[in-house]
């Protein structure tokens, strides 16, 4: 196989033995094509109710680690593409066809290596940022044009970025309001004047970002989402609304008039250790939020904190769910009436929110890419990216690399 074109065909593999023993060795993805759940084991790996159409071993990639991971689909082809975050780098994937898939190049990091990156899309491109830890004169954020994946023709291809833009340096997260044309990385340098809080920067020109300030009252934000709002409370209805997870608190801002950021409330809990992200159910009512560190430093299991926000200034404490497992939940998306939980060593775990509103919801399926343990460690999977029309599930894990899964 030319060491310029890598394309995937259909492997061949032996069965794997189920890992539940821990005397056996834990499986190691393979450029493969569709292992459906069955019997509890897709090819290795326990599950529930979803199939692994693709797996690719971090090692293709050239990198170390995976960490972040985000999608695509092109307006014009229709195809779908994976984005892996990298130590190293951002890996691009051709998915539309996961027996054949594509891997068409990365783009290489700004600067020196990093265990954190985060890529976000919008309009056609990929913002990308690091929290390098070299400084303000670090990594930044990366644009790149993903129209240009429509042309690769002898992959894998080393890319350059479009743009790179420099008026902030490292970054542990990137938000992007697509309904605005807005950035905001978070996680930035503590001591700049927004210490650490989000940033705000126009992308509606996405190769001409400008920037247009920030919020810094609150403090460092770990990760946030920003949506339009158009949820229950008619007060802020077509405002822009920051939920920002701050270490100790989520806080709640109105950041409509870049020039004139509003905080309207914040909330805590009990037996808070390390707000790290949350996100909206689709009805923007209710927020679920992970804290990063519980587990390991209570001792408790896998917990998620949901948030009635039905009055935005006044937010509540809904209810807490504790999981099955004692794994620490990282990065947690809602699509539908299902919340889409990256766990660490538990896996990608598939919780049914339809009766969120009755304080009940219920773990519905998993696919545990870390098969060794479901311990309080950082093995396994960082995030999981669910938004695809055709249901195909994008997975990072830091070890193994990427998988993409569908529901059965």
């Amino acid at each position: 196989m030319s060491k310029h074109k890598v394309l995937f065909t259909i492997f061949s593999l032996s069965l794997l033995i189920s890992c539940s023993s821990s005397n056996e060795p834990t499986p190691e993805p393979s450029n493969t094509n569709k292992k459906p759940c069955e019997n509890g084991m897709a090819n290795g790996f326990p599950c529930r109710g979803y199939d692994l159409l693709l797996s690719i071993p971090i090692s293709t990639f050239g990198g170390a680690e995976g960490n972040d991971s985000w999608g695509w689909t092109d307006p014009t082809t229709q195809k779908e593409y994976a984005i892996m975050g990298l130590d190293n780098g951002t890996a691009f994937v051709d998915i539309s066809d996961t027996e054949n898939p594509i891997y068409l190049g990365k783009l290489p990091t700004a600067t020196i290596s990093s265990g954190w990156r985060d890529i976000k899309v919008y309009k056609d491109h990929a913002f990308i940022v690091a929290d390098n830890n070299v400084g303000e004169d670090s990594h930044g954020m990366q644009v790149f044009d993903l129209t240009r994946l429509r042309n690769v023709s002898n992959p894998p291809q080393t890319f350059t970025a479009d743009t790179r833009f420099t008026e902030f340096g490292r970054a542990h997260n990137i938000v992007i309001n697509e309904d605005t044309g807005y950035a905001y990385p978070v996680g930035t340098n503590r001591n700049n004047i927004y210490k650490g809080g989000p940033l705000f920067i126009n992308i509606q020109d996405p190769k001409n970002p400008i920037s247009e300030g920030g919020w810094g009252t609150d403090n460092y934000s770990h990760d946030a989402q920003v949506v339009t709002y158009n949820g229950p409370d008619s007060d802020y209805t077509g405002k822009e609304i920051l939920i920002g997870s701050n270490e100790n608190e989520v806080v709640i801002v109105d950041i409509t008039d870049k020039a004139n950021p509003k905080n309207i409330s914040k909330i805590s809990y009990p037996n808070v250790r390390y707000t790290h992200q949350g996100w909206f159910t689709e009805d923007q009512k209710y927020f679920i939020l992970g804290d990063e560190h519980d587990e390991l430093r209570i001792g408790i299991n896998t917990r998620s904190i949901i948030f009635d926000f039905t009055d935005l200034d006044n937010p509540k404490e809904h209810f807490i769910y504790s999981a099955a497992t004692k794994s620490i939940d990282h990065n947690g998306y809602v699509k539908g009436n299902t919340f889409y939980l990256a766990s660490y060593s538990a896996g990608v775990r598939f919780i049914d929110i339809a009766s969120i509103s009755n304080k009940s919801i219920t773990e519905v399926g998993y696919f545990d890419t870390y098969p060794d343990n479901d311990d309080a460690n950082w093995h396994g999977v960082w995030n999981v990216y669910p938004f695809f029309n055709s249901g195909k599930i994008v997975v990072s894990d830091i070890e193994k690399g990427l998988f993409i899964l569908k529901k059965q």
